[in-house]
């Protein structure tokens, strides 16, 4: 809510709205806090609305970095584009994002998300920290992360209870010497990690489904490519849908489902016409093209010359006598 109970922003001033820079730029500027004068931080942790600092930049915070400062990004409702070093990506809530130290990182917020941002500072393993804290706080800002959840599910909800009773605390009246919120952000930073381990761990799991499916995918090409299947037909057999099929061809290869199989189509095109000696229009027909001429044309898109030409390329310009027409 924003009223007179809602979290403040960081006392020092905020900066007016600065030009772009890019990402890649020697001129990224460094900040303690974002729009504040870069300085060694006192305290150990601050935490803060989404709104109470995007909102005077127009939901906006454009590409900064932070020395010895670790934040993580909760965003609850809402949506959010995000830039971590040279990686872009859109992040819908509820989600966590890991910014660790000297991260280039920005946000555009969609206008009315609903979130907390909380900062750690290096201090904050230092002092009175538990060793198993301090691995699992070391795993979780390896690198930046975005961690997504399901709404309403038991992680997400453990989560954001967190980050409210922690939020609450903090801005209590005289709560600089409170050990209450670092005890919350250790349970914090420790039921975050374990929630990234657990989806790494379901990640790997899809990842080798994935790569089941797209082992039968290339067997079923391997079987049927001569028959010209069409991707519905291989998506068909496989159980998926054909958008489904392209999204795996691509995760695993780089390229579409239709341009494995042509690649297949071609790889045999190019070894029956080295290999036997056969007029094209007969390799054509082997091929499963009931025109010849359309196979040229298909040969042609794929290697840059029609197959007799491609032939005596490869034959060392026999002449039309050793490599048959």
């Amino acid at each position: 809510m924003r009223n007179s109970e809602a979290l403040p922003s960081s006392p020092a001033p905020v900066r007016p709205r600065s030009s772009r820079r890019a990402p890649g730029s020697a001129a990224v500027p460094r900040f303690a806090l974002y729009g504040e004068t870069a300085s060694p931080g006192q305290e150990m942790l601050h935490i803060e609305e989404v709104w109470s600092r995007s909102s005077l930049y127009h939901w906006e915070i454009e590409a900064h970095l932070h020395q010895g400062l670790y934040q993580i990004l909760w965003v609850r409702q809402g949506q959010v584009s995000v830039l971590l070093d040279e990686s872009h990506e859109s992040v819908v809530g509820p989600a966590a994002i890991v910014i660790p130290p000297g991260v280039v990182h920005g946000f555009r917020f969609e206008p009315g998300t609903d979130g907390l941002v909380l900062t750690l500072s290096a201090r904050f393993l230092v002092e009175g920290e538990f060793q198993a804290v301090g691995e699992a706080f070391r795993a979780l800002f390896a690198g930046p992360a975005v961690v997504r959840f399901e709404a309403g599910e038991a992680p997400m909800q453990r989560l954001d209870a967190l980050l409210r009773e922690l939020a609450a605390e903090f801005m209590l009246p005289g709560n600089a010497n409170s050990p209450v919120p670092l005890w919350l952000a250790r349970a914090l930073v420790w039921r975050l990690a374990q929630a990234c381990d657990r989806l790494r761990q379901a990640g790997g799991a899809a990842a080798h489904r994935h790569q089941a499916q797209f082992t039968r995918f290339l067997l079923l090409v391997e079987q049927h490519f001569l028959e010209h299947w069409s991707i519905e037909q291989y998506a068909s057999r496989l159980g998926l849908s054909t958008p489904r099929l392209n999204r795996l061809a691509r995760a695993e290869s780089g390229r579409s489902a239709l341009d494995l199989v042509h690649e297949r189509l071609t790889r045999e095109a190019c070894r029956r016409l080295v290999y036997i000696a056969a007029p094209v229009a007969s390799v054509a027909e082997e091929l499963g093209f009931a025109d010849p001429a359309y196979f040229s044309r298909f040969f042609k898109r794929r290697i840059g010359m029609n197959p007799h030409r491609w032939r005596q390329a490869q034959l060392g310009g026999l002449g039309d006598a050793a490599a048959p027409t």
